[in-house]
């Protein structure tokens, strides 16, 4: 079972989203064609085979709208479900859920999207040592939630901002005049539970990144030759990231060089979400 993410994180986009739809008059559809006390029972429904995230989501935004609102979730975050898998049901004051439809199914969707595409990932390098990972290219606003969507499916998180782990690219490198001096600077400005990683581009930076000691080394569009010379050289001193040219045709090649992690971030900003209907 997946550890859920509090509703204090969750709320607040809920909100957001709702306030965006909802925009300066409120659901003139539903507040135009609905008894005000009418009462509607709804099932939530896969409609495609895949793994469920964000049902917190689905149940915040109905209880926005309606706050005695009944919602029942019939499987967990991180369940893989067939396609006509019920996955949710509410009953709810009708133009309440219908007002809270879309901002549920938006976020529940793309979640389960994201968890689905990335057990599909976790699922082709299984029996390999290596880990699948997230990076930071996710949606404005929804990190907290597109992170946890990859926990989800079955894979680790990356760092989740700019604040929680040092990673030195390739215009850091520049900026600093090298890789050498760029991880020293990094060491001597952290504190002792803040990790290093630096990003090489060829093998002679691996070299020179080695000398040095940072605590992961991205090892960038590397073919999957350099990959396997860059885990015997590194000879497991160092966690091994591999990053770029990462798909579905590649991970399992890209694995089984024996690296440690594979960061992917298309788990995140290339997703198709899961079509996930609400029906009465």
């Amino acid at each position: 079972m997946i550890a859920p993410l509090p509703d204090l994180m969750i709320d607040p986009v809920v909100r957001a989203a709702l306030a965006e739809d909802l925009g300066r008059a409120g659901d003139i559809t539903a507040l135009a064609c609905i008894d005000p006390d009418a009462r509607l029972a709804a099932t939530f429904g896969a409609r495609k085979d895949g793994v469920i995230s964000g049902l917190a989501c689905a149940r915040l935004a109905i209880h926005a709208m309606d706050p005695a609102a009944a919602f029942e979730a019939l499987v967990n975050d991180g369940d893989a479900v067939s396609a006509g898998t019920v996955i949710a049901r509410t009953n709810a004051n009708a133009r309440a859920l219908l007002s809270a439809e879309r901002t549920a199914l938006n976020l529940l969707g793309r979640m389960s999207g994201i968890a689905t595409l990335t057990r599909a990932y976790v699922d082709a390098v299984r029996g390999a040592s290596a880990s699948i990972t997230d990076t930071r290219k996710t949606t404005p606003g929804l990190r907290a939630l597109e992170k946890y969507a990859v926990r989800c499916g079955g894979a680790r998180n990356h760092r989740f901002g700019l604040d929680d782990a040092i990673l030195i690219k390739d215009n850091h490198v520049v900026a600093c005049g090298g890789v050498i001096p760029a991880i020293e600077r990094a060491r001597a400005f952290v504190g002792h539970l803040v990790k290093v990683e630096c990003e090489v581009d060829s093998l002679d930076q691996l070299k020179q990144a080695l000398t040095a000691g940072p605590d992961v080394i991205m090892l960038d569009n590397f073919s999957l030759e350099d990959l396997r010379a860059a885990v015997e050289m590194a000879s497991g001193r160092v966690i091994l990231e591999a990053s770029g040219g990462v798909n579905l045709d590649t991970v399992a090649a890209i694995a089984a060089t024996g690296v440690d992690v594979i960061s992917v971030g298309a788990l995140t900003h290339s997703v198709s979400v899961l079509d996930i209907g609400l029906d009465s």
